[in-house]
């Protein structure tokens, strides 16, 4: 068995209570503004942008530190009209046949449907999977744990370092998205979790007229 080993924690936050309640209300604020946008700008983004978001993201926590994720950054013209072709054939299937009404009824307020033109315009779509399990050099596998906790842990770290760099997404998951891997060359081990869609919204963007739960109820505090 490995000897764990531990090493000092890094503590650099101002632990005055002022401070903390200032930077939670700040940060708050900020993630106010966030809304999910449907109409991107073809305006392109620094590579180093994502690249650092993803590094945040892949800081997240996960189940005995295995990191059972895999983001493919894909900005190829090409790649991004075959998924979308791909994508629209399953939300026909969704929209058409495979939805119940009363889940086309919580969609309404939204004003989605099949067709998804930001899978082009957007500059990067961001594929992320899950590993069931990881793959060792000598071709052994390794069973990861808690893979959805940890996957969606990650997403909801590139969703927050998105907006907090000033850019916008959209999570897009057409179901089945088996096609992702055949697309992006994935091993079996991998899994579509989500497409995440990032860029600049479009000038005329406009957004759905909704707003989210208070405080009260989604909190209990005992």
């Amino acid at each position: 068995m490995t000897t764990p080993r531990f090493v000092p924690l890094a503590v650099t936050a101002n632990r005055a209570p002022e401070i903390i309640a200032a930077r939670a209300t700040a940060f708050r604020e900020l993630m106010r503004t966030r809304r999910t946008v449907r109409h991107f700008s073809t305006e392109p983004i620094a590579r180093e942008v994502i690249e650092r978001c993803l590094m945040a993201a892949g800081g997240a926590p996960s189940g005995a530190n295995l990191q059972p994720w895999h983001f493919v950054v894909v900005s190829d013209p090409a790649l991004k009209a075959r998924i979308r072709i791909a994508a629209e054939e399953e939300e026909r299937e969704f929209y058409s046949r495979r939805a119940p009404q009363e889940w086309l009824d919580a969609l309404a307020p939204l004003g989605t449907d099949a067709d998804k033109p930001f899978l082009e315009s957007a500059p990067y779509l961001i594929a992320i999977f899950s590993q069931a399990y990881g793959v060792l050099p000598d071709g052994r596998k390794v069973k990861n744990y808690y893979v959805q906790e940890s996957v969606g842990i990650a997403t909801g770290m590139l969703i927050t370092a998105i907006h907090y760099a000033g850019l916008s997404s959209l999570t897009h998951t057409p179901s089945p998205m088996g096609f992702l891997n055949e697309i992006l060359n994935r091993p079996p081990n991998e899994k579509p979790f989500l497409l995440l869609v990032v860029g600049h919204p479009a000038d005329d963007a406009m957004v759905p007229d909704i707003s989210k739960k208070p405080l009260s109820e989604i909190a209990t505090f005992v």
